[in-house]
C-alpha cells in the first residue's frame, strides 16, 4: 500500500469514526445534546484517532482499532471541557468555549458524560490491560494538570517542571494511542515499546509546538489571541528562558498575567531578539527525531511513513 492509499484508507477510517461518534454521544438530554453538536462540528484535528488507527495499520491492523480510538478522543474531549473551566478559557477550536455558553455545570458534567462513554468503549474490548493503560494515561493527565497549578502557586518554574507537566496533560495520553495499539495486536515486547517511545516523543514534541505557536504563531490561523498561556499563569519553554535572560521584566509580565499594553508584543519581541524562539524549534526537533528513531524497529510500510510524516508536521504546524 502506498502513501496515497494509506491516507485514503485513513481518512475513510476516520469518517466512520466520526458516524460511530455521533450515535455513542447521542442524548434525549437537551444540553448534553448541545454539547455532544460541539464536539462534532468543532471537529478539531482527532490526532490521537489518527495515532491508534495509523498505530494499527503498522501492526497490520488490530482488533477493536475504532473503540481505542474513539475512547482516546473522547477522554481528550472531556478534560478540555473540564480545562476549559479551571483555565476560564474564553476561546476553544475558534469557539466560545462551552461553559460562557452553557454554564460551568453543564460543562463539567457534560465532561463526565464524554468519560461514561470512554468506560463503555473500554468494556466493549474485553481487554483489562487496556483498562489499566487508558486509567494510568488519565491519572497522569490529571496529575500533569494539578501540578501546573501547583508550579504557579509556588511559582516553581524549572525546565523539569515544565517537562513533568507536558508529559502528564499531552505526552502520556499520546502515548496510549499508540501503545494501546500495540496491546491489542499482542504486538512483541520490543514492537510495543517503541510505539510507546514513539507516543510518547510525539506528544513532547506536540504539546511544546503548541505553546510555541501560542506566543509565536498567528492568531488569525490559531482562531484565538495570542499570549493566552500568559494570561492563563502556564509557563512554557519561552517564558522560561525569557525569565532567566530578563527575571525582573519578565517576571513582572507574568505576574499580571499580560494584561499590562503591549505585554505580549514584548515576549515576542524578546523570544525573536534574543534566539529563544530559534532554540525552542531545535529542542522541538529534537523530539521529532526521538519519535521518528524509535520507529526503526519496523520495516518500511506505507504506515510507517505514515506516522513518520505525522511526526515530522511539528517542524512547520501553524495551528
Amino acid at each position: 500500500m502506498d502513501a496515497k492509499a494509506i491516507n485514503t484508507r485513513l481518512e475513510e477510517k476516520l469518517k466512520g469514526l466520526e458516524q460511530r461518534l455521533h450515535m455513542l454521544l447521542r442524548s434525549d438530554v437537551e444540553f448534553v445534546e448541545l454539547i455532544h453538536e460541539d464536539l462534532m462540528s468543532a471537529g478539531g484535528k482527532r490526532i490521537r484517532p489518527r495515532l491508534a488507527l495509523l498505530s494499527s495499520e503498522l501492526l497490520g491492523g488490530v482488533p477493536h482499532e475504532v473503540e481505542l480510538a474513539l475512547a482516546v478522543e473522547l477522554l481528550h474531549s472531556a478534560t478540555l471541557l473540564h480545562d476549559d473551566l479551571v483555565d476560564d478559557a474564553e476561546i476553544r477550536r475558534g469557539r466560545q468555549a462551552a461553559f460562557r455558553r452553557y454554564g460551568n455545570a453543564v460543562s463539567v458534567l457534560s465532561g463526565d458524560y464524554l468519560l461514561s462513554r470512554v468506560l463503555y468503549l473500554l468494556a466493549e474490548t474485553g481487554r483489562m490491560s487496556l483498562v489499566v493503560l487508558l486509567a494510568e494515561a488519565a491519572r497522569r493527565l490529571a496529575e500533569g494538570e494539578v501540578f501546573q497549578f501547583q508550579v504557579y502557586a509556588y511559582a516553581d518554574h524549572s525546565r523539569d517542571n515544565y517537562e513533568r507537566i507536558i508529559e502528564g496533560k499531552t505526552a502520556a495520553l499520546m502515548r496510549a494511542c499508540t501503545e494501546g495499539a500495540a496491546l491489542l495486536g499482542d504486538a512483541a515486547v520490543n514492537e510495543r515499546q517503541a510505539l510507546a517511545t514513539f507516543g510518547h516523543a510525539y506528544g513532547m514534541a506536540f504539546q511544546m509546538r503548541d505553546d510555541y505557536l501560542d506566543m509565536m504563531g498567528d492568531s488569525k490561523s490559531l482562531g484565538k489571541p495570542l499570549g493566552g498561556d500568559v494570561r492563563e499563569g502556564k509557563i512554557t519553554l519561552i517564558t522560561l528562558e525569557l525569565l532567566a535572560a530578563h527575571p525582573e521584566e519578565v517576571a513582572l509580565i507574568i505576574r499580571r498575567g499580560g494584561k499590562g499594553p503591549g505585554d505580549i508584543e514584548r515576549l515576542r519581541a524578546l523570544a525573536l531578539h534574543d534566539g529563544v524562539a530559534r532554540a525552542v524549534v531545535g529542542e522541538i526537533s529534537g523530539w521529532v527525531s526521538r519519535a521518528q528513531d524509535a520507529l526503526s524497529v519496523f520495516p518500511a510500510t506505507a504506515a510507517k511513513g505514515a506516522l513518520l510524516d505525522l511526526a515530522e508536521q511539528e517542524m512547520v504546524r501553524l495551528r
